[in-house]
């Protein structure tokens, strides 16, 4: 059911990694969890023990810290709009810290603005390094026509940071920077734009602000923007990647991300 679920999310030309190999790494420390449907929950064309979604990690060291690499979180389109992601993650950590792994990594692509909002602000992470086409060239419909640059997460299950973040998920988001605090508003930004028809465009940027904090805005719908305008979607990729990567080296790290519910897309929070 995995298998499927993965050719479901990503494509059957994705990186689909294999049955055996989920097998093998679960029998030696991997963490791989499923979300079942109930009853109720798919169509009558569907049996009622259908695969909502999964999430999967390798155990791992890093110096001589101990971690999970996070390597795959798939949720079906049905249920994605019911927290099943947000449960797979959770139970991953409960299951990390029954372990005694307090450290879990993954990573994704910046310019998806609904995962991050996930990532760091519903979960927790941090954002602490930028990879440069990471993955290389990959035939998935999501990664075509870009580099696959991504962005590190380290997600420190035990901080009190991220228990806060856990234990206030239910309170209502700001729909904007809007509503968020003043100092955080008016934080320099990195990347200037002006809105192009149906998309937003990045016309300059800044790739040395030494502010305290600095927002990093990004595009709504960049994954349709990478199918319908590829030449935008590559002037973002570029753009993100040259104030991100000096960026990190300067010492600051992604601590949040403020999702636009109205308009879509939303801006990282940058602190040293």
């Amino acid at each position: 059911m995995v298998v499927a679920l993965q050719e479901e999310v990503w494509g059957v030309d994705g990186e689909t990694v294999p049955a055996s190999v989920l097998f093998v790494s679960a029998k030696r420390g991997g963490i791989l969890i499923g979300a079942i449907a109930r009853a109720g929950d798919v169509g009558d064309e569907e049996p009622e023990d259908a695969l909502a979604g999964f999430v999967w990690s390798l155990p791992g060291r890093r110096d001589a810290t101990p971690t999970h690499w996070s390597h795959m979180l798939g949720v079906r389109p049905l249920f994605r709009s019911r927290r099943v992601g947000e449960r797979l993650k959770l139970a991953q950590r409960a299951q990390a810290l029954a372990q005694d792994v307090h450290l879990i990594e993954w990573t994704f692509d910046p310019l998806q603005a609904a995962n991050a909002h996930f990532n760091l602000r519903a979960l927790g992470g941090i954002g602490a390094s930028y990879g440069v086409d990471v993955y290389g060239p990959l035939s998935g419909h999501l990664h075509r026509g870009t580099p696959t640059d991504r962005l590190f997460i380290e997600w420190w299950i035990s901080e009190p940071h991220v228990q806060r973040r856990l234990a206030n998920r239910e309170q209502p988001q700001a729909r904007s920077l809007i509503a968020v605090s003043s100092e955080i508003a008016d934080a320099p930004i990195a990347i200037v734009t002006q809105a192009s028809g149906p998309w937003l465009c990045p016309v300059g940027f800044t790739s040395d602000l030494e502010d305290r904090r600095f927002l990093v805005p990004v595009p709504p719908k960049y994954s349709e923007m990478q199918q319908s305008s590829p030449d935008l979607a590559m002037a973002w990729r570029l753009a993100v990647r040259e104030v991100m990567v000096p960026a990190f080296a300067r010492g600051y790290r992604a601590v949040d991300f403020y999702l636009d519910r109205d308009a879509g897309g939303g801006a990282y929070l940058f602190a040293k």
